[in-house]
């Protein structure tokens, strides 16, 4: 039988008992401690990761994601001294010291964490590579470093690679098919002619593009393709940023017979101070960007029987100019206040010269085309220069709350003169003294343009946030058209006062929004709705005292949207989206007012044109592969009433009047593909593919529109790296055949090859670029554009634009630290140029 063991216990007095658990509760007291993840602009990151450290042994204690505002949770942290590291992919990794949770915290507010962007283009770094797009519920983030091509270009040259964008041989920016976009600088609506803008931007200000196809009711509705938002560089660090770019190109492979020898360079320069509470910046650029080329044409009328023709060839060449200055003050006295400065002024002049031979114009009847009524010769000189003068100012407020609500409000004012000349001449041939007309048409065309816009966020349920705002905006554009014509060069020029004109437009919107986004286990959502209210008043008055008539155009409009992700897994997830656009009309597209855009063409609007209203639907898929690829599949469809299309008549036995009308609608339903792989670890390679089928319903002129075809475009990029500091990249642009009201345009490609190499420690890189590869083989960078009327006229144009271009640019990194400077940009103007 087993005996039981001696057992002694000890007796503790009960004050000793409680003494222990009143120590030990004090030592295992938690608190909870919350922060929110921004980016540079202040958007919330998804998916960012939080990691809380031991600050005595720099042990991990634990991490935490951060959901779709940007807020990060950690429970149950003990007494102690901690630390906070806050990274994503592509971002500096930021540090938060000397965090004490005492045994009386409960819950510990740890405020807005900004996490700032890594790298700049002058750096090529192989290791920890970052994918070419990210994918978010709501928009696809592009990673312009990506594109070594575009480096001492221009934002044209970084978005021409997205699978969304296509670019045809006007220059013309497409996306999905559509030239109705808007463009967001660092989030904040620019309202202009996107090409304009894009051009004007320096790539190597840019650190992505982010396009947002289905915007949420928070942005404006405009645009019918969506949003591309534009994201500018910004620093890590505090301290100084200097860095100037140098661009220089060889002379022409091929000169096209033009009158002049075409130049291209430029310079662009930036500077940037920082501390805690200032960021000061300085901008500068001058750019020259030359093109030659030459185009071929073929037209025909028919009036009352008699069929005039009219072959022409010649230059076709733009000589472009830009320069401009910024500076930026912000002031962030603590951490609930940030005051921003801005100011933008500069001057931009586009010459496009087309001296045209027309060969053999001649005249047949349509029953005997055998008998030539008369043969002619002559030659056109048209130099149309458009110049642009522009002052902008703005001013930004930002209080966050103590609750981490925020209230934003920001202003803008803006001033262009637009203006420049069109010169149209017909001369003898071969003989050019001979003058047979000489036609002059100029206008002063000033803008004044203010937005007014206040946003307020806030989180009123745990598992979501509440956004809603106003926004003001104020356009005042007037403009005095002359229109002179002479037949002798000795005699005045005089007026034509049926084409000179006065054409005020004002325009006012008011636009009032409320949006909830939220997520709940595996999905993601955001609702909401936009109401705007516009007034819009045009008015016209001749040079003759013959018309003086007044246009009202109002409205008010409800624009809903939602989108909704599922994440499957953690590789894979899926999302639909749903939003109601708008695509306003510019001034230009209303003037009802002939101008001589060449000698075969007149150009003018409709005064009673209306906007374009536009339904969006997609459904996408995002899959992430293994070794770093990644797959994105996107399904669309978009329905637009009062379609745009710019469509011609005939004027007279040899000239076409090109009118801008609504011709019905039209229906886009597409597909689009993106994709990352890596095969190997020092090449990668990003292709992104749309293709859609388009078609147009309606009429024009009691004639129907019935048009309807299948478009797609290839953007390939593939880059290959040598060592840490070389690459080879290779880029390549196609837009198949498409269709318009009246027509069709013709497939249009590029091919481009860029070596980087980066010198003294990264701080000197040497990008050499050969853009439009064809070597006399390929028919690169030209385009032919065919339009007709059945019984009436038609026409077709091969534009070829200049071939195996050979550029340098050196861009020199002179200071420590990184760039954080942060311009505005045009509101207004841009879309009139």
């Amino acid at each position: 039988m087993n005996k039981m063991p001696n057992v002694r216990f000890i007796r503790i007095p009960t004050k000793c008992i409680l003494y222990i658990i009143i120590l030990f509760s004090s030592n295992i007291g938690s608190a909870q401690l919350t922060g929110k993840i921004v980016d540079e602009t202040n958007t919330s990151l998804e998916y960012a990761t939080a990691a809380i450290y031991n600050q005595e042994t720099n042990a991990l204690v634990t991490g935490a994601i951060t959901d779709i505002n940007g807020v990060f949770t950690f429970e149950n942290i003990k007494k102690g001294s901690y630390y906070i590291e806050a990274s994503f992919i592509g971002y500096e990794v930021k540090s938060i010291k000397n965090i004490t949770v005492a045994g009386t915290n409960k819950s510990l507010d740890l405020g807005t964490i900004q996490l700032l962007l890594g790298s700049t283009l002058n750096e090529v770094v192989i290791q920890g590579e970052r994918s070419s797009v990210i994918n978010k519920i709501d928009r696809q983030i592009f990673d312009a470093d990506k594109f070594k091509s575009a480096q001492g270009g221009s934002g044209v040259d970084v978005i021409r690679n997205l699978p969304s964008v296509s670019i045809d041989g006007q220059g013309e920016i497409n996306v999905r098919g559509s030239s109705g976009f808007v463009v967001l600088l660092n989030g904040k609506p620019v309202q202009g002619n996107a090409g304009t803008l894009m051009a004007q931007l320096p790539a190597n200000a840019i650190a992505r593009v982010e396009v947002i196809t289905a915007p949420s009711a928070k942005y404006d509705p405009e645009g019918k393709a969506g949003i591309l938002n534009i994201i500018t560089k910004k620093g890590a660090i505090d301290g100084a940023f200097g860095q100037i770019n140098l661009k220089g190109g060889f002379p022409s492979m091929e000169t096209y017979g033009n009158d002049k020898v075409h130049q291209r360079y430029g310079i662009d320069g930036t500077y940037n101070v920082r501390n805690d509470q200032w960021n000061v910046s300085l901008s500068a650029n001058y750019q020259r960007n030359d093109l030659g080329g030459r185009r071929e044409g073929d037209v025909f009328t028919i009036i009352d029987e008699v069929k005039t023709q009219f072959p022409s060839t010649g230059e076709r060449s733009f000589d472009e100019i830009n320069y401009s200055g910024r500076f930026n003050v912000d002031f962030t006295p603590d951490s609930t206040h940030v005051f921003s400065l801005g100011l933008f002024a500069g001057e931009r002049s586009k010459d496009r010269l087309a001296d045209i031979v027309y060969f053999d114009n001649h005249a047949v009847s349509v029953a005997d085309s055998n008998n030539r009524l008369y043969t002619f010769q002559y030659f056109n000189h048209n130099l149309r220069e458009r110049k642009s003068d522009f002052a902008l100012g703005s001013f930004d407020y930002t209080h966050t709350f103590s609750n981490n609500s925020k209230l934003s409000t920001s202003f803008l004012y803006e001033y262009t003169l637009l203006g420049g000349p069109t010169v149209n001449q017909n001369l003898g041939f071969p003989d050019n003294s001979v003058l047979y007309q000489d036609e002059y048409n100029t206008n002063d065309n000033p803008l004044h343009g203010i937005r007014l816009q206040i946003d307020y966020t806030f989180k009123p349920f745990k598992s979501g946030v509440l956004d809603a705002g106003y926004q003001y905006r104020d356009l005042n554009h007037t403009g005095d058209f002359v229109y002179e014509r002479r037949t002798d060069f000795n005699d005045d020029f005089e007026l034509v006062p049926e084409f000179s004109s006065e054409v005020n437009l004002k325009r006012s919107i008011h636009a009032f929004y409320s949006q909830f986004s939220g997520k709940s286990g595996k999905w993601e959502h955001t609702a909401g709705a936009r109401i705007e209210i516009m007034d819009r008043t045009l008015e016209l008055k001749d040079k003759a005292n013959t018309i003086d008539e007044t246009f009202k155009y109002d409205f008010t409009k409800l624009y809903p949207s939602a989108s909704v992700q599922y994440s499957i897994n953690e590789k894979t997830n899926i999302k639909a989206a749903y939003s109601k656009r708008v695509e306003r009309t510019s001034t230009f597209q209303m003037n009802p007012f002939p101008e001589r855009e060449h000698s075969e063409t007149l150009e003018q609007g409709d005064p009673e044109l209306k906007p374009e209203f536009i339904d969006l639907v997609e459904l996408s898929i995002n899959k992430k592969i293994k070794g770093g690829n990644s797959i994105f599949v996107t399904g669309y469809y978009r329905n637009v009433k009062n379609v745009v299309n710019r469509v011609n008549t005939v004027y007279n036995d040899t000239i076409l009047n090109r009118i801008y009308s609504n011709v019905g609608d039209a229906k886009a339903i597409g597909l689009e593909l993106g994709a990352q792989l890596k095969p190997t670890e020092n090449w990668s390679n990003f292709i992104g593919t749309n293709i859609y089928n388009y078609k147009i319903d309606g009429e024009f002129d009691n004639r129907p529109v019935n048009s309807k075809a299948t478009v797609y475009s290839i953007n390939l990029n593939s880059t290959y790296s040598f060592w840490e500091n070389a690459s080879l990249q290779f880029t390549f642009n196609y837009l198949s055949e498409r269709i318009t009201a009246q027509g069709e345009d013709s497939r249009f490609y590029s091919p481009n090859l860029t070596f980087q190499k980066s010198f003294l420690d990264n701080r000197l890189t040497a990008t050499l670029q050969w853009q439009n590869i064809d070597m006399g083989m390929l028919n690169t960078n030209e385009q032919r554009i065919t339009t007709f009327r059945t019984n009436e006229f038609f026409t077709t144009t091969n534009y070829i634009y200049e071939v195996d271009m050979v550029l340098l640019n050196l861009s020199y990194t002179f200071k420590n630290g990184k760039n954080k400077s942060k311009f505005i940009d045009s509101e207004f103007g841009e879309r009139e140029f």
